[in-house]
């Protein structure tokens, strides 16, 4: 089973399809590193400082301001699409999957909608909300004891 998350983000589609290439921005609202910004055919790091964990992340496919497809290294595939809703407003759609467990789609369908509320915060706003830095307090190596 697949799972499948989408959100209106008042930004035009182009702003939203670079926050999740670029890691300058993306950092801002999911990871904390990048080794790159993401390109097709390539492999790319990304770290989640917080936690002492980080993933290999392949490229299959970029279609500019419309699709990113990638393939962790646990062989997940997702799918980010970009809607053009307006002039300044675009849909964004994650797709990720397949899932055997029940507490793997629920884990998932969490983790990106928070990916995509902490999106729109930052790109609409300009706040940083922290969401997924805060989703594990108890998880993180820097917490104070």
């Amino acid at each position: 089973m697949k799972t499948n998350v989408s959100l209106l983000i008042k930004k035009s589609v182009d702003a939203v399809f670079e926050a999740f290439i670029n890691p300058e921005i993306t950092t801002k609202f999911w990871f904390t590193k990048s080794s790159g910004k993401l390109v097709e055919g390539k492999k790319i790091t990304w770290e989640w400082e917080m936690y002492g964990v980080s993933d290999e992340i392949s490229v299959l496919e970029i279609i500019p301001s419309s699709r990113i497809h990638i393939r962790d290294s646990n062989l997940k595939e997702t799918i980010f699409e970009f809607e053009t809703y307006s002039e300044t407003e675009t849909i964004v759609k994650i797709e990720n999957g397949e899932f055997d467990q029940l507490s793997e789609i629920v884990d998932s369908t969490e983790g990106y909608t928070l990916v995509l509320s902490g999106l729109k915060a930052y790109l609409e706003h300009g706040i940083q909300l922290n969401l997924v830095e805060d989703k594990h307090p108890k998880a993180r190596i820097d917490r104070e004891k």
